[in-house]
């Protein structure tokens, strides 16, 4: 900004801010367009659809990339990270059966599209980013969007054992296997969804919390994910 505009004021740059920033009618429609596409693929779960029409996706993005925000595709967002295709986003959040007041751990924060949907289904929502450089950048953008969720820097295999039980654990970021710690910092009766899988496509599999040494496991069938980091990794 500063090459094209080299005098700009304080209060320019905070217009700019605020116009990057801006909720449109066409953001809107594209928004409402990109849902219907979503009901016609099978999601049928109108509190998750209207918590995706309320998070602007495009916010997420770079505005270079506006005509992308409201395709149902994944796009990268740097760091070898992706935002979530939506009808991921909202198939994952629709299997999680979330209600509000409900305490989940996020494993993955990336851009903070899926943290802002669960925050607005009104989950307490704790979540967790690996990549430093990412981290920053979504905690800045959530900050600035108000939304109430508690984002921390840190390896996901551990969870966020401080806060636990969670009634649910959502996982974004495609595993080789289902950390033990996850499951341990689940409550009896909840639920862990997550991508479990080596290579290009991850089986999504939803554990239920029976007791504390039984769980029952569903299959909702193959994705494709970004790779969970190796336990010894940390990445700045």
């Amino acid at each position: 900004m500063e090459i094209i505009f080299p005098l700009m004021t304080m209060i320019d740059k905070s217009y700019i801010n605020f116009l990057e920033m801006e909720d449109s009618y066409r953001h809107k429609g594209l928004r409402r367009n990109l849902l219907g596409q979503l009901r016609l693929k099978g999601i049928e779960n109108e509190m998750v659809l209207d918590a995706m029409e309320a998070v602007p996706r495009h916010f997420f993005m770079s505005s270079a990339f506006l005509k992308f925000a409201y395709e149902d595709k994944a796009f990268p967002i740097g760091a070898d990270q992706t935002i979530s295709q939506p009808y991921t986003v909202a198939f994952q959040t629709s299997i999680l059966n979330v209600s509000p007041g409900m305490k989940i751990l996020e494993i993955g924060t990336g851009s903070g599209y899926q943290t802002s949907v669960l925050a607005k289904l009104g989950a307490k929502v704790f979540s967790i980013e690996r990549q430093k450089s990412l981290f920053l950048k979504t905690d800045s953008l959530l900050s600035k969007m108000r939304v109430k969720a508690q984002r921390y820097y840190g390896d996901g295999y551990k969870g966020k054992p401080a806060f636990a039980p969670y009634d649910r654990v959502l996982v974004t970021c495609g595993a080789p296997e289902v950390p033990d710690a996850l499951l341990k910092q689940l409550k009896i009766g909840g639920l862990l969804v997550i991508p479990v899988g080596e290579g290009s496509f991850q089986e999504m599999l939803r554990f239920t919390k029976n007791s504390e040494t039984d769980f029952s496991v569903e299959k909702f069938g193959k994705f494709s994910f970004v790779p969970m980091l190796e336990d010894r990794e940390m990445r700045h």
